[in-house]
């Protein structure tokens, strides 16, 4: 079994519990607005590895993440690559390792492969970008209905969520838009954690070198100080 990889980051501190292993994958059928990643969308892109590649590279890391940390699979879309990814997180399993799966909740072509995906996750932490489907089309070319069946999926599967949100100027740093966007998290029993993170523009120069506007360039980056007033928006219990 193979996918393809964009890179390897060996230690990640804000993409899941502990210290983690993190491995971004090629390929993207969004194309979100504030993306921070246009160099992962080809599916083509990126380098093949084998299951056994990749365990063989977390292995020599694991006595830096031990076992308050683990794996965490983003991308791109890990979900475009499910076989993979199930097959990597059983291995995974079988050495002991915690994996997470960072998503947007789109690109599995059925409810089969979310749960072969799901059914050897311990985490996931699930990217919902717009609160109502109008928006979630017009900004990132995609439906929040399918991320609403995803979620359906970890909810009953008893896999642990946890939510993140950008917050972006002008388009969802409304409160109205925060609380819309707590309250339909909190549909899930499984929520554990609800996290807003702010707009920035690092990825500008990424762009640039590919030859293709930055949607968001015009639009200011997102203040901590917002970030803090919305958050006050989010139940105590899920910060």
């Amino acid at each position: 079994m193979t996918g393809r990889i964009h890179s390897f980051q060996s230690l990640g501190a804000v993409d899941g519990p502990g210290l983690r292993f993190v491995i971004f994958l090629q390929g993207c059928p969004l194309r979100c607005m504030y993306c921070h990643n246009p160099d992962t969308w080809n599916p083509k892109g990126g380098t093949e590895y084998t299951v056994e590649d990749v365990v063989a590279r977390v292995l020599r890391y694991r006595t830096y993440f031990g076992i308050d940390g683990g794996v965490t699979v983003s991308g791109g879309e890990a979900m475009l690559q499910w076989r993979f990814v199930a097959a990597l997180f059983a291995r995974l399993h079988e050495e002991g390792i915690h994996t997470c799966l960072d998503t947007s909740c789109i690109g599995a072509p059925n409810g089969e492969a979310i749960d072969a995906v799901l059914s050897v996750t311990d985490l996931v932490i699930a990217d919902i970008k717009f609160s109502n489907e109008k928006d979630y089309l017009s900004h990132t070319k995609g439906s929040l209905s399918a991320v609403l069946s995803f979620l359906s999926h970890t909810q009953a599967l008893s896999v642990p969520l946890w939510v993140r949100h950008v917050v972006v100027p002008g388009y969802t740093d409304a409160a109205d838009e925060v609380s819309s966007m707590a309250a339909l998290a909190q549909r899930y029993d499984n929520l554990r954690k609800l996290e807003l993170l702010p707009f920035r523009k690092l990825c500008v120069t990424k762009y640039e070198a590919m030859g293709i506007p930055f949607p968001c360039i015009d639009i200011p980056e997102c203040s901590e100080a917002v970030i803090k007033q919305l958050t006050e928006l989010i139940p105590e219990s899920l910060r």
